[in-house]
C-alpha cells in the first residue's frame, strides 16, 4: 500500500509545529465531538473517539477540552452543528486533493477551499472526481529506533497488518480500519512503541511530481489546513527523498 509514507509523517510534524496551538486544538475537539456523535460517546466502545482522544493527548490537549468536546456531542453543552464532509480537487502538477473538513456552514467553507485552490494554482473539482483514487486505511506509524525495521514489519504483518512499508527506519503499518485497534495492540503488546496511529484515506496510486510542484503542492495543503473548517489533506503525490529533506 502506498501513497500515504514518510511526507505525511513530516507534514503532520511540521504543522504541529506551525499552527497555533489554540487552531490545533480547535481541529482537535471538533474531531473529539463528531467521533462521539458518530457512535457511543465513551471511548471504551467508539474507537474512532478513542484515537481521537489520543491524538488530543498527544498534543498536550488539556483533560477539560477533551470532556467540553464530549458533552458538546451529548448535547450537556450547546455547540455548532457541524457536518463531516469532504471536498475533492487538484493541485500543482496536477495532484489530487481530498479535503476532509467539519463546518456548520457549507457554503462558507466550499468559498474558502476554493479561493484557497485558486490562489495557488490547484482547483476545486466535481465529487467524485479524485475519491476513487483512494481507500480508508488504518495507517500506524513506528519509529524503529535502532531496532531492525524488517523484523518489525513482520511482526505487524503476524499482528494481522495488510501491508507494510519500511522507509529507512520508519514502519508503516496499513490495516483494515476496523482491525486498526486490535494490530495496534498486538505490536504494543510485543513491544513495539508506536508513534501514531489513525484512520487515513491512502491514495491506492501515487504519481510523481517534478520539484517545483511537489514544494508548491506542500504549500498548497499548509494553507488548506490553516482553515478553520479544514481536518486534514489527503493527496496522491509521491515526493523523492531529495524534497522529502526539503520539507523536513
Amino acid at each position: 500500500m502506498a501513497g500515504h509514507s514518510k511526507w505525511a509523517q513530516i507534514k503532520r510534524q511540521k504543522s504541529a509545529a506551525d499552527l497555533k496551538r489554540g487552531a490545533v486544538f480547535t481541529k482537535l475537539a471538533r474531531e473529539i465531538t463528531v467521533a462521539a456523535k458518530s457512535g457511543l460517546p465513551d471511548p471504551e466502545h467508539n474507537v474512532r473517539l478513542r484515537l481521537a482522544i489520543q491524538h488530543a493527548r498527544e498534543n498536550n490537549m488539556p483533560q477539560e477540552n477533551i470532556e467540553r468536546a464530549i458533552k458538546r456531542a451529548t448535547g450537556a453543552l450547546e455547540g455548532a452543528d457541524l457536518q463531516e464532509v469532504y471536498y475533492e480537487g487538484y493541485g500543482p502538477g496536477g495532484a489530487a486533493l481530498l479535503i476532509h473538513a467539519m463546518t456548520d456552514n457549507r457554503n462558507r467553507t466550499v468559498a474558502e477551499i476554493r479561493s484557497t485552490l485558486t490562489r495557488s494554482g490547484g482547483s476545486l473539482g466535481e465529487a467524485g472526481s479524485v475519491a476513487w483514487q483512494f481507500q480508508n486505511r488504518g495507517v500506524i506509524t513506528i519509529l524503529a529506533g535502532g531496532n531492525d525495521p524488517e523484523a518489525i514489519a513482520l511482526q505487524a504483518l503476524e499482528a494481522g497488518a495488510d501491508d507494510v512499508k519500511v522507509e529507512g527506519e520508519t514502519v508503516f503499518v496499513y490495516t483494515d480500519p476496523a482491525s486498526l485497534e486490535a494490530v495496534k495492540q498486538a505490536l504494543e503488546g510485543g513491544g513495539v512503541a508506536i508513534e501514531h496511529a489513525e484512520v487515513a484515506m491512502v491514495a491506492t496510486t501515487p504519481i510523481p511530481l517534478e520539484e517545483k510542484d511537489a514544494l508548491a503542492l506542500f504549500k498548497l495543503i499548509e494553507r488548506l489546513e490553516e482553515l478553520d473548517d479544514v481536518q486534514q489533506v489527503f493527496t496522491n503525490a509521491e515526493f523523492d527523498e531529495a524534497i522529502l529533506s526539503r520539507l523536513g
